[in-house]
């Protein structure tokens, strides 16, 4: 019998052999966007919303799972000492353009309140390097990401 996503989830340890690669894919994918929304000085409901679009688009998940998933990566985001655990994961499962979408994700994140603080900015170039995105890349997907109607 399948055990629903918030088991699942709850009993998912990032380092654990055990976890399929998806599930801990899912959760290093939620905790970095989570980390560009609280950079700044407040998070914004269309922060939230964006975190929660992109993580039903990109995994596929009914809301239930998208709600949990999103609750999962605050709280783990919240007890984390460092990125290194979420983006070297990351690093190690996903080729150069699939780590290129995400960084796209997490600029879509940093845009959604339309405003890019100087944490946003930092935190950006911080964990583009963490992920082993070229500075090419990095700006491709920083212009992809950006709304057409921003200067």
């Amino acid at each position: 019998m399948l055990r629903t996503l918030n088991e699942f989830f709850s009993s998912l340890s990032l380092t654990s052999n055990d976890a399929p690669p998806q599930h801990t894919l899912q959760l290093a994918t939620a905790v970095l966007m989570i980390e560009i929304m609280r950079a700044d000085d407040e998070s914004t409901d269309t922060e939230r919303a964006t975190v929660l679009r992109i993580l039903k688009e990109r995994f596929q998940l009914s809301d239930s799972e998208v709600q949990q998933l999103s609750a999962l990566g605050q709280q783990t985001a919240q007890q984390a000492h460092d990125l290194h655990q979420f983006t070297s994961l990351i690093t190690h499962e996903l080729g150069r353009e699939e780590r290129g979408r995400i960084v796209e994700y997490m600029w879509q994140v940093a845009y959604a309140d339309r405003h890019i603080s100087a944490h946003e900015n930092h935190l950006m170039r911080r964990m583009t390097d963490l992920l082993h995105i070229s500075q090419a890349d990095y700006i491709a997907a920083k212009m992809r990401a950006k709304p057409a109607d921003m200067e």
